[in-house]
């Protein structure tokens, strides 16, 4: 295995990115990068044996800071949302930072996304590791998390997650990567096949936190039990749907068990024949169809009033935002470019009293591993 660290720019706050391209003896690599520990390249062969990336990102380092899409990198410290940004531990109650409706979503606006994690290689792999300090955005405990990246001779790319505290805490960590495997500038991927090892998923209020009880995807358009075209039932006339203008949900993994490799998707590029299998020893997979890459996010309800000795105002409505930030090819990316298949816990599990625990406590090591393997 050819590993490469070469520097990518300075952070804002003065720390160095790094960019670290891994290669396997066939030509086929992985990028990744230490703002958030990201996923910034996969590089892989299509039916024809031609190489093209099938992950989005951008082309400049300081894209990956605070981006709307959380492109390719790691939430946290809890990924997905917590609802009225609110939690309840050991008789404690906690307050994190709204930045998603009512609602907490990865982490808050400085969440481990948009750190500069330490990193370093190690043998054959990558290792980022980020340190989040004792009330960082809410959170109690201090929390020492790990990220490590192997890029394997198929063509696998495999993720394993640790954490430890010191105190009491609530911790759901995935990585946020958004795969089009026709290429990354191929446009939609709305053709692409999906299939779930996934019989049940969540359904949610309106701002898509879970109201508690798993349904049957049977005769509904949640259903991947059977691989489909990821756009066929999108414009279904289902409150799931119109909630996130597409696929923004959660499903429960049939036969997942703590610690086990478990599948969690299959995915197809029908114009590049290229295949992805997903596996994880998390316990539930968040289908994100990239409802909102044009324009990062929907409304957030929030209320600015601007004040001033100036004399005048000039007023630009941003006509010219499209194309910036650039994509890695060097266009804006639309809705539904790409899919996010994100292995992690169950959105609110802190007050989901039924869902899979996701409290750590001092003494305990949190493991998760995720597993992207490609072919064609």
């Amino acid at each position: 295995m050819e590993i490469k660290k070469e520097s990518w720019g300075v952070a804002p706050d003065g720390k160095e990115i790094f960019l670290f391209t891994l290669k396997n003896a066939s030509g086929a690599y992985v990028q990744l990068c230490n703002v958030g520990a990201a996923i910034v390249s996969v590089v892989v062969p299509d039916k024809k044996g031609q190489l093209a990336d099938v992950v989005i990102g951008y082309k400049n380092a300081l894209d990956y800071f605070a981006d709307g899409p959380c492109s390719g990198k790691i939430p946290g410290r809890y990924a997905n949302r917590i609802a009225k940004g609110k939690f309840t531990l050991d008789g404690v109650e906690y307050t994190l930072p709204v930045n998603n409706g009512p609602n907490h979503l990865h982490g808050g606006p400085n969440g481990f996304q948009n750190q500069v994690w330490d990193s370093r290689i190690n043998g054959d792999a990558v290792e980022f590791l980020y340190y989040s300090e004792d009330g960082e955005a809410g959170f109690p405990g201090n929390l020492k998390t790990v990220a490590h990246y192997s890029w394997g001779e198929d063509n696998s790319l495999k993720l394993i997650l640790t954490a430890e505290t010191d105190k009491p805490t609530v911790v759901n960590l995935t990585n946020h990567v958004y795969f089009n495997l026709d290429g990354e500038a191929s446009g939609s991927v709305l053709n692409h096949k999906l299939e779930l090892n996934a019989s049940q998923w969540l359904p949610t209020d309106e701002t898509l936190i879970p109201l508690g009880q798993a349904e049957d995807v049977a005769g509904t358009p949640m259903d991947f039990v059977e691989a489909k075209p990821i756009g066929r039932d999108i414009q279904a006339d289902f409150p799931a749907l119109k909630y996130g203008k597409g696929y923004d949900n959660c499903y429960l993994i049939d036969g997942a068990m703590p610690g086990q490799l478990t599948t969690a998707a299959e995915l197809w590029g029908p114009l590049s024949g290229r295949h992805l299998e997903v596996f994880t020893t998390q316990p539930a997979v968040q289908i994100y169809t990239g409802n909102w890459l044009k324009g990062w996010g929907p409304l957030s309800g929030r209320h600015l009033e601007v004040f001033t000795t100036q004399p005048a105002v000039q007023i630009y409505t941003g006509n010219w935002l499209k194309g910036c930030p650039e994509g890695k090819s060097g266009h804006a990316y639309e809705d539904y470019d790409a899919v996010a298949i994100e292995c992690q816990h169950c959105p609110d599990s802190p007050n989901q009293p039924a869902f899979p625990s996701t409290v750590l406590r001092p003494g305990e090591v949190l493991e998760e591993a995720i597993i992207w393997a490609f072919d064609a």
